[in-house]
């Protein structure tokens, strides 16, 4: 894979077929990569812990991040398949290829953190579920931006996370109002 530049480099112009593709690898690896499967173990990790009482507070805030990290993916999406759109010479079977490989070693490196927070498994799930639901991830990435499946047949082990980043939750959280903590004087420390 070659990343010569990145989109933030000042000296960064597009214009070339090749600085275009540049452009365009640039938002595959941000978006699909870094916002759409990079952090999805660590998600669902804590909103699993959210999901059984266990640190609400931050499960709650984790809950705001994801809906803010699908927006961008979203969004992201969005671009890519518009470049895709109004310049297909871009995307040629060696830009699929890059796309696909890019997806397919971050959901590697994805699968590698399961294994190493979760050797044991922790609240119900372990590393091995959390790989069928990176593939699951990856799967849905590839076809978003209109690439094959990968692992073909893999299922959502977290179907509750699909409702969590589905869910159109619109509250102020400058409007909530903390009732779950205790203060210092009432913790017991026997």
């Amino acid at each position: 894979m070659k990343y010569t530049r990145s989109i933030s480099d000042p000296k960064f112009e597009t214009g070339t077929v090749e600085t275009d593709k540049e452009l365009l690898r640039n938002l595959v690896a941000y978006y699909c990569v870094l916002e759409g499967i990079f952090f999805y173990c660590g998600f669902t990790q804590i909103l699993s812990m959210g999901r059984r009482n266990k640190m609400t507070g931050v499960a709650e805030q984790f809950q705001y991040i994801l809906r803010d990290e699908s927006m961008h993916l979203n969004f992201g999406i969005d671009v890519i398949n518009q470049i895709k759109i109004e310049n297909p010479h871009l995307w040629d079977a060696e830009m699929k290829e890059e796309a696909t490989q890019m997806i397919l070693q971050g959901t590697q490196l994805e699968i590698e953190y399961a294994r190493d927070t979760m050797p044991r498994g922790v609240l119900g799930m372990n590393a091995a579920m959390m790989e069928d639901y990176l593939k699951f991830i990856a799967n849905r990435r590839l076809s978003q931006i209109g690439l094959k499946e990968e692992y073909p047949g893999t299922t959502n082990p977290f179907p509750w996370m699909s409702e969590i980043m589905d869910l159109k939750k619109e509250k102020n959280f400058f409007e909530t109002r903390v009732i779950e903590y205790q203060t210092g004087g009432a913790l017991s420390w026997d």
